[in-house]
């Protein structure tokens, strides 16, 4: 990758970024052609090379920087730092929607990738998503205090269950042409608020 990149002005930087979250999240890896990226950013597809000098990089660059995007979203959320389960999803929540306001393609890119299965970028996708996934678990199970809930429930299935539906709601989502951030916040505060309804202990 050519460090010039990172002298252009930022948004100049961000609109290439979204650029290209907005052609791979349209298409498969091998059918994402640089040349959509590059008029979609408003640039020339050499001066994209420029930058990058292939579309493998490119990609990755740009799943790497998910996950630079969402960790930094998250800490400055004050995700991690929360003893309640509930409340670091909302705030998990909170960073989801600074991003995609920001970022409003990155979310289905995040999707898209996921799924990929080129083998010219499968191992590097994975071992983003194994390091992000283990940080995750660890970060929100770790802190369950297990008093707070429905006696007998099996936390882990719990959180597997509220972690599957929250996919099955993003995977919906990202098939809409237009993704509305203020009503997705809407959607997920009912669901939390139906998950602790019937998952927290009743107050005797």
């Amino acid at each position: 990758m050519n460090k010039r990149f990172f002298t252009l002005p930022e948004e100049k930087q961000q609109a290439i970024i979204n650029a290209g979250y907005r052609v791979f999240s349209q298409n498969s890896y091998k059918k994402s052609p640089m040349s959509e990226v590059a008029d979609a950013a408003g640039i020339s597809k050499s001066l994209l090379f420029h930058y990058f000098h292939n579309k493998q990089e490119f990609y990755l660059f740009l799943w790497k920087k998910c996950e630079q995007i969402t960790m930094e979203c998250l800490i400055h959320c004050g995700c991690c730092e929360q003893s309640d389960l509930f409340e670091c999803m909302h705030r998990g929540l909170q960073a989801k929607v600074r991003i995609m306001k920001r970022y409003p393609d990155m979310g289905r890119f995040a999707l898209k990738v996921y799924y990929e299965k080129d083998p010219a970028v499968r191992s590097a996708i994975q071992s983003i998503i194994q390091k992000y996934g283990s940080y995750n678990a660890n970060a929100s199970m770790l802190r369950i205090d297990p008093a707070q809930f429905v006696p007998g429930i099996d936390l882990k299935m719990m959180y597997q269950d509220m972690f599957w539906a929250t996919e099955g709601y993003l995977w919906e989502i990202s098939q809409r042409d237009e993704l509305d951030a203020d009503q997705i916040e809407r959607d997920f505060l009912r669901m939390l608020q139906f998950w602790k309804s019937i998952y927290l202990r009743k107050e005797e």
